[in-house]
């Protein structure tokens, strides 16, 4: 389980920087970004863990990125245009 834990942050901050160098402008500063991604990771696999049980580390791993990106996909914000509010509001 510890390989997992260490495996899965590991991932989560690879993917931290790729989603840092892919989108430059449109994510907060880098520190929340690294947190997000690693704890994210983290969580994936302790979720994953949970679900599958041990002995599949490939899988807790590989569902330890998918819930890293998800984590990583709401600090995303819109490219530069202003979000503007509706009549009705």
């Amino acid at each position: 389980m510890i390989w997992e834990s260490l495996g899965s942050v590991a991932l989560g901050l690879v993917l931290s920087w790729a989603a840092l160098r892919l989108l430059p402008g449109r994510l907060p500063s880098g520190r929340a970004v690294f947190t997000t991604g690693a704890l994210g990771a983290l969580f994936g696999a302790y979720l994953m863990h949970s679900v599958l049980g041990p002995g599949h580390v490939l899988a807790t791993l590989i569902g330890a990125v998918l819930i890293g990106a998800v984590t990583l996909s709401l600090l995303i914000r819109p490219r530069g245009r202003r979000l503007s509010r509706s009549a009705a509001a």
